[in-house]
């Protein structure tokens, strides 16, 4: 089969022994440019004698995608009487994007892409760190200038890609979010014999318009691990080393003796501490308390993973996996005509997932331990999905009348038993009622009795105010101040 092999020409002191045999053994050889450190002395060595650069395709193209596209058609083009065409490229290999096109032009055309490995720029950027008396670490990320979002701050970290100085300022922007500006940054810069020499210099310095000439296309920037304490942001992986080492001997006592029991209430009270947020719309207090919340999902997870039942990573799987799952509408090919079905399907989807039967198999999935509003609204929504429901919330409203009347007629003569079942009946049909206007009873008799709370508070002040006895008023005289909050309001 006729192929096409790329060959990673990586630095020219790190050429591998496979790329220098290809590049004699194709039967035609082109090269991303000439126009580069390596390739200009990898030329003069005569490494790639009769190489056909790209450096016109890279001038007078519109963008990359037509870039790619015609050098993928050149090099298929170009397998017309030849078994094998070499592509040398530049550094690591081909990006993504061109290696796709040439793959698929390739399979069109019947051949094959063959890609060598290289160490790319990193390898010899990092022995001229290390050289330089930078103390040495084997483990690091490797990453290009334009894919830092997701590199771990935790690592070493090394950086490709870094030609010019506009790209120095977009990588110190980035870097700058988690690293403080007087963090070290090693600049390894490649010379024209393809030598690389280092200088240091703060993060906030490595776009100064003095430091032009130390970037090019083989410059590489290598940051040494950046410590908990020292890092001005944080990312997840943060805030799990920080609790591993909580937890760990030596750490801290109190965090080390808790457990899921010993932390129930606090994952109770932080939930309702962002509830509390959300309500005063305080984004300031909100951020804290999201962060307060985390911080016991976390502590379960970590007290797990101390047993080798499961971690944070099965926990952040199993709910991925759920929201593809649940989510046909996104990921697979259901339509939905709107958010209403949305959640029908939500609920048949949940109750095969978790092997459901029966109704009433789902309603004895909701946890006892929810609060009793969350509670019936939950068991009413599981009724509902089925059709046992009211027509609508008017229909609804009447049985609160009727459940009324019969609370009533227990206060006239029922017992304390009575009077417990026709009270828990009202509130139970007042849920449905929120249930079908779209309002979680919940959030609602919160919001009520914060209402309460505030106009009784300018009640009593009112009262203090005009010099009398809150206690010697009777309930007439409280009515009357009571109706002026109102109005005030």
């Amino acid at each position: 089969m006729k192929s096409i092999t790329i060959i990673p020409l990586a630095t020219p002191n790190m050429l591998t022994f496979a790329a220098s045999a290809a590049l004699k053994a194709v039967d035609k050889l082109f090269i991303q440019t000439l126009e580069h450190p390596i390739s200009r002395i990898l030329s003069e060595s005569g490494v790639i004698d009769g190489a056909v650069s790209f450096d016109e395709y890279y001038n007078d193209s519109f963008d990359f995608d037509e870039l790619n596209e015609r050098i993928a058609a050149r090099l298929i083009a170009e397998l017309d009487g030849v078994q094998s065409v070499g592509f040398a490229v530049l550094g690591r290999g081909a990006g993504e994007a061109l290696y796709a096109s040439l793959k698929l032009a390739a399979d069109r055309a019947g051949a094959e892409v063959k890609l060598l490995p290289s160490s790319g720029y990193a390898s010899a950027a990092l022995a001229a760190v290390f050289n330089s008396g930078v103390a040495y670490f084997s483990d690091y990320d490797i990453r290009t200038a334009s894919s830092l979002r997701a590199a771990s701050v935790g690592t070493p970290l090394v950086i490709e890609e870094v030609d010019t100085l506009l790209r120095a300022g977009e990588v110190k922007l980035e870097l700058g979010e988690y690293y403080p500006d007087e963090f070290t940054v090693h600049i390894a810069s490649m010379d024209a014999s393809g030598e690389y020499s280092v200088r240091s210099l703060p993060l906030r310095l490595i776009d100064a318009g003095e430091n032009a000439p130390l970037y090019g296309a083989a410059t590489v920037l290598v940051l040494e691990r950046c410590t908990l304490e020292a890092c001005t942001r944080h990312g997840f992986e943060a805030l799990m080393a920080v609790m591993r080492r909580l937890r760990a001997p030596g750490g801290c006592p109190w965090d080390a003796e808790q457990t899921h029991r010993s932390l129930r209430s606090s994952l109770i009270e932080e939930a309702y501490e962002v509830l509390d947020a959300l309500d005063r719309e305080d984004l300031t207090a909100l951020e804290e308390e999201l962060g307060d919340l985390l911080l016991q999902i976390v502590f379960h997870a970590i007290i797990e993973e101390e047993r080798s039942e499961f971690n944070m990573r099965d926990v952040i799987t199993g709910i991925v996996n759920k929201l593809i799952y649940r989510h046909p509408h996104v990921f697979g090919e259901v339509n939905v005509s709107g958010s209403d079905e949305v959640l029908v399907n939500w609920e048949n989807l949940k109750q095969k997932e978790k092997h459901l039967e029966t109704v009433a198999d789902a309603m004895r999935a909701v946890p006892a331990a929810f609060p009793a509003l969350m509670r019936s609204y939950k068991i009413q929504k599981k009724a509902a999905h089925i059709g046992f429901d009211w027509t609508n919330a008017l229909d609804a409203l009447q049985k609160v009348a009727e459940e009324t009347a019969e609370v009533r007629e227990a206060l006239g003569g029922g017992s304390a038993d009575d009077i417990y079942e026709e009270v828990g009946d009202l509130l139970f049909a007042c849920v449905n009622v929120a249930r079908l206007v779209k309002v979680d009873p919940e959030l609602a008799l919160s919001a009520a009795t914060d209402k309460f709370m505030r106009r009784f508070i300018l009640m009593e002040r009112m009262i203090i105010a005009d010099g009398l006895d809150f206690g010697a008023l009777s309930l007439e005289e409280m009515d009357q101040y009571w109706d002026l909050v109102k109005k005030s309001e």
